[in-house]
């Protein structure tokens, strides 16, 4: 695909970047003529594919006034150090937020699945945990930052502030805000009860690549085995149950509950064989990470509509419906959280009525 398929926001910065790429081609052996769209997420970031004179590799073009790449260059280091297969930073202008990196593959775990036959995937989830595992191992307190109380609330409030007002058009207030108050302190007290981690917070089939040997390699050469991590920028120190929760219970992908206990199982063998806190009671184990999971998922809902809502990018909220089944599957298993339940479904047109007084904006 020719470089002229790639729009700009302005012409200094498409002049800004077409400088900074040719002042590297020549010392990363780039072709220019090469350069086409590769893939973009639900952040301001973009990514481009170059080919070079062995390979391809990858640009980052991340509009500095709206995204801030050191985040993404300290879990890169961090996580190259763990071991984990990363792409690699070869030049990087932090003022532009221009980056070029290598490149780990042009499909993802999430291209290669088989959504009929959950068993043919269970070598790529096996492959998915042990990275996951080996992140984990690597955690020290005090390097990234706590995912705590505050971080928690502020991602729950995503629910009520986009998906229920904005997007659903319900004034929050009165019983319903009380409810909600209620729920989302319980929810932040179970979360908080297990221990932290290293937690890459977006880790799930979207966000792994497959290794390939066409162009795909590290600079050393020879062709990775491992799945390749991505979208790590965000990562935080937090509860050992996010990361298997986030695989297990994805945002664009359902399995069956046999499956996901499969792999969970497997998860907690290997983390305990490991030393690392997911305590001795898989049962106790699997609650956390459901608890964690319901966190998540509300959090997802109202990041979703904000996507469609606010940057136009409608193709997020029709997963919305994964979402609402992932947290009425929770909420029914805990009679603790039957309150949440009987809000959502009201909010849904799921069950008759229950009471509350919900005012439409």
């Amino acid at each position: 695909m020719p470089e002229t398929a790639i729009a700009w926001t302005s012409p200094e910065r498409e002049a800004a970047f077409h400088q900074w790429l040719a002042a590297l081609a020549a010392s990363q052996q780039l072709l220019p003529a090469t350069l086409r769209p590769a893939s973009a997420d639900a952040s301001f970031r973009r990514y481009f594919r170059i080919d070079a004179a062995q390979g391809s590799r990858i640009i980052m073009d991340a509009p500095p006034d709206k995204e801030n790449c050191r985040p993404f260059v300290q879990v890169a280091g961090l996580m190259q150090e763990a071991g984990l297969n990363v792409p690699q930073i070869l030049a990087w202008d932090e003022a532009q937020g221009f980056m070029l990196l290598s490149d780990l593959g042009g499909h993802t775990m999430m291209q290669m699945i088989d959504r009929e036959h959950p068993s043919a995937n269970l070598g790529r989830y096996l492959q998915a945990v042990d990275a996951l595992v080996t992140w984990q191992q690597a955690s020290r307190p005090g390097v990234l930052p706590p995912y705590d109380e505050a971080l928690l609330r502020r991602e729950l409030e995503l629910f009520p502030d986009w998906y229920l007002a904005r997007h659903r058009g319900i004034t929050v207030e009165g019983k319903l805000r009380q409810t909600l108050d209620t729920m989302f302190a319980l929810i932040i007290e179970r979360n908080l009860a297990w221990p932290s981690v290293y937690v890459h917070r977006d880790f799930m089939p979207r966000n792994l690549m497959i290794p390939s040997d066409a162009g795909e390699q590290h600079l050393g050469g020879t062709p990775e085995t491992r799945l390749g991590v991505l979208d790590f920028q965000d990562a935080v120190y937090g509860p050992i149950t996010y990361d298997i929760a986030s695989l297990m219970r994805d945002a664009f992908l359902s399995w069956d509950e046999e499956f996901v206990l499969d792999v969970t199982i497997r998860y907690w063998q290997k983390a305990r064989a490991a030393g690392l806190p997911v305590g001795d009671d898989f049962g106790e184990f699997y609650r956390g990470v459901e608890w964690m999971g319901l966190q998540r998922h509300l959090k997802v809902a109202g990041i979703f509509a904000r996507l469609t809502l606010r940057d136009g990018k409608p193709q997020y909220l029709a997963d919305a419906p994964r979402f609402i089944q992932y947290i009425r599957a929770t909420c029914s298993r805990y009679i603790e959280l039957k309150p949440l339940l009987r809000l959502v479904d009201e909010v849904e047109g799921i069950t008759e009525a229950s009471g509350y007084a919900f005012g439409r904006v």
